[in-house]
């Protein structure tokens, strides 16, 4: 049996992994007649070692994610998606995801791209996406950006 997917939201951050993440979301999207939710999270931790942290930093990272979220939704409707919706949230990526945005969004299915983080830094600091995999609420689908995709090759 497959699964019917409704709402189906991607985390986007502006790197190559996210941007593969998105393009998939797309035609998931797509195939499924689904509404695409966008988030984007901005880190607040970092500016928590800032010594003399001010507000500028947080509008200038909102700014940011404004028009990143802009561009994203652009490109879905210009490829067909016909019901999007954007989030920012502010926190740890990995909770903002699986706690405030799933439940804001009311996801079926969230999407994200795989980090690029060394076995290491998963140690240290962990990964978003192993997170989402564990505390989500609903299906995840992980995409990888190093795995060839075999329909468009020739």
């Amino acid at each position: 049996m497959l699964q019917q997917y409704e709402r189906v939201l991607v985390a986007v951050d502006g790197s190559k992994e996210a941007e593969r993440a998105f393009q998939k979301a797309i035609q998931v999207a797509n195939r499924n007649d689904a509404a695409l939710g966008l988030v984007h999270v901005i880190d607040t931790r970092a500016f928590s070692s800032v010594a003399n942290y001010d507000t500028s930093m947080a509008d200038k990272a909102t700014e940011y994610a404004d028009e990143l979220l802009s561009g994203y939704k652009e490109d879905a409707l210009k490829a067909g998606v016909t019901k999007v919706e954007s989030y920012i949230e502010y926190g740890s990526p990995k909770t903002a995801i699986t706690k405030e945005a799933a439940k804001a969004f009311q996801a079926d299915l969230i999407m994200c791209g795989a980090t690029g983080l060394n076995a290491v830094e998963r140690l240290l600091i962990g990964s978003v996406s192993e997170y989402i995999i564990r505390h989500s609420p609903c299906d995840v689908l992980v995409v990888r950006n190093d795995v060839p995709d075999y329909k468009t090759e020739k």
